[in-house]
């Protein structure tokens, strides 16, 4: 009933919420993805996306056809490997950034574990600019991170805004320096944190840096100062500051999956576990708790 390729379309659609940017992503003509998910409405009877000249959202019926999407494409790419004797092996030198720690990237990877259990999967967990670094060194062969503004590395997973968290009781005082919780260089969010405060003429201090999520939000929770974070992935007991804290917009942030330059089976198993978090894409954007 549902053509494989036009899932595929749809979830590109779903993730990126951009017809351009899926179209980017899977080599395909706009018009051909446009085509794909009409034809998928049409064998669903229901509308998947609400679009217009401005915005593309995913609908009710579209939210309820993200996990029929992925599942249906999880057991055609199983059969597939089955029936054609195709083993993706070798090791796979995975790095991800610790903003999907608290997701359901486990869940991605446990499942990529069961379908390729030939992968010798080695995880490292950094920070976003560490990251690519190292794949920039040919140490890692697939890195999950978030981007620096204007680098055209890496296949873009979704597009988040860059918010200003912290504990629902902590108030700023206009008066006085910003107090900062940051990743210590080359944090990507850190970066910008600075970047925009500067740009306002805002003073600010750091109160605490750590190179552990954990450690930031344990500081953040007791009330010591502001961390910019993804809005869609703010940790659990954190509160996104209301516009009247006087704190300048950060943005947006994008989201990548880069790859390493090796080729031979590290390639092929990067290119099957890209895929699979792809399809698993609206599952990162969501805590594990």
């Amino acid at each position: 009933m549902y053509e494989p390729a036009q899932l595929r379309t749809f979830l590109a659609v779903a993730q990126t919420l951009s017809f351009t940017q899926a179209a980017r992503r899977l080599g395909l003509r706009q018009s051909t993805v446009s085509q794909h998910v009409r034809r998928l409405e049409d064998a669903a009877g229901r509308q998947l996306f609400s679009r217009d000249t401005h915005a593309v959202e995913l609908t009710e019926d579209g939210e309820a056809m993200l996990g029929f999407a992925r599942r249906i494409l999880e057991v055609h790419e199983q059969a597939t490997a089955y029936f054609t004797g195709t083993r993706v092996r070798g090791r796979l030198r995975f790095g991800a950034s610790e903003d999907f720690v608290l997701t359901r990237l486990p869940e991605i990877l446990e499942g990529f574990r069961y379908d390729h259990p030939e992968v010798d999967l080695e995880l490292t967990v950094e920070l976003s600019g560490t990251l690519h670094e190292r794949l920039a060194a040919g140490k890692l062969d697939l890195v999950l991170a978030k981007r620096r503004p204007q680098d055209p590395r890496g296949e873009l997973v979704w597009r988040d805004d860059l918010v200003w968290i912290g504990a629902e009781r902590l108030r700023l005082d206009p008066d006085r320096p910003v107090p900062l919780i940051v990743y210590p260089p080359p944090g990507i969010t850190r970066a910008r944190a600075l970047e925009v405060l500067e740009r306002q003429g805002r003073a600010w201090r750091i109160v605490c840096t750590s190179g552990s999520l954990n450690g930031l939000v344990a500081a953040a929770r007791a009330g010591l100062g502001v961390m910019a974070h993804s809005r869609r992935l703010i940790p659990p007991g954190l509160f996104r500051l209301p516009d009247r804290a006087g704190l300048p917009e950060l943005g947006k942030i994008d989201f990548v999956l880069a790859h390493g330059r090796r080729s031979g089976p590290a390639e092929e198993a990067a290119d099957a576990l890209a895929a699979a978090v792809l399809a698993g894409g609206e599952r990162l954007r969501r805590s594990g708790g």
